[in-house]
């Protein structure tokens, strides 16, 4: 996605919503609360978005995993909440080196600054950062607590730009006109013969969206939906 939108979330604590320039500093806040009555033990706080090289994009989500969380674990949940198509491979690594065994414990892989990088689907590729922001010497609250994620993207029809973009088409995704309305995407399919054929494809809050056969996530659907426009 080259277009910019507005990125913010809300806050699994307190309920509010953040830009996400500034919601990871608040969620430490709150952490730095948490913990303090916490179990003894060792825990991180992440943040996974693109990779910088990619330019803006307002996907992002929060994380506290416990230390003793498996790499196959946090795959699993990227895979659930963003990623899942067609069963493709994955892998993480740090630095573009070695790929890291997904048997190993994030304990053994995380410290405070550290960038995992994360591949999902060697063809289609689409590529995370994970970024430890801090950790704790407390236990989780589970193995993976999702603390924020950004809101659906606020697009809007390119046809009619009244309605909510509910529908991409992938052979026309390098255009500004990809994404429309219900009403606008039957327009659409009169002058593109593939995209009922098989390039449409939903709006979906995450990454992978118009990418392979993917449809959407099965973590946190309320926000896997499209954009809800304000009458």
């Amino acid at each position: 996605m080259r277009e910019e939108y507005k990125s913010e979330g809300k806050c699994l604590f307190c309920g509010k919503t953040f830009a996400k320039a500034g919601i990871t500093r608040h969620m430490s806040m709150h952490l730095q609360d948490v913990v303090k009555t916490g179990q003894s033990g060792q825990s991180f706080f992440v943040k996974v978005e693109l990779p910088k090289r990619w330019g803006p994009a307002p996907f992002f989500l929060s994380l506290w995993i416990d230390g003793e969380t498996t790499l196959s674990t946090l795959d699993k949940f990227l895979r659930d909440i963003w990623l899942e198509c067609c069963g493709h491979m994955s892998a993480f690594r740090i630095s573009k080196s070695k790929e890291i065994p997904m048997s190993r414990k994030v304990n053994q892989v995380f410290k405070k600054g550290v960038v995992v990088d994360y591949e999902y689907d060697f063809g289609s590729t689409t590529e995370l950062s994970i970024t430890v922001v801090e950790e704790y010497p407390v236990k989780a609250d589970k193995k993976i607590v999702l603390l924020s994620r950004n809101e659906p993207i606020q697009a809007m029809c390119a046809t009619c730009n009244k309605e909510a973009a509910t529908q991409i088409c992938t052979v026309c995704s390098y255009k500004a006109y990809s994404m429309f309305c219900d009403k606008c995407a039957k327009k659409h399919a009169k002058t593109c013969e593939d995209f009922d054929d098989y390039a449409s494809m939903p709006v979906v809050n995450s990454p992978r969206m118009g990418v392979c056969g993917y449809t959407g996530g099965s973590i946190d659907v309320e926000r896997d939906g499209v954009y809800q426009v304000s009458n």
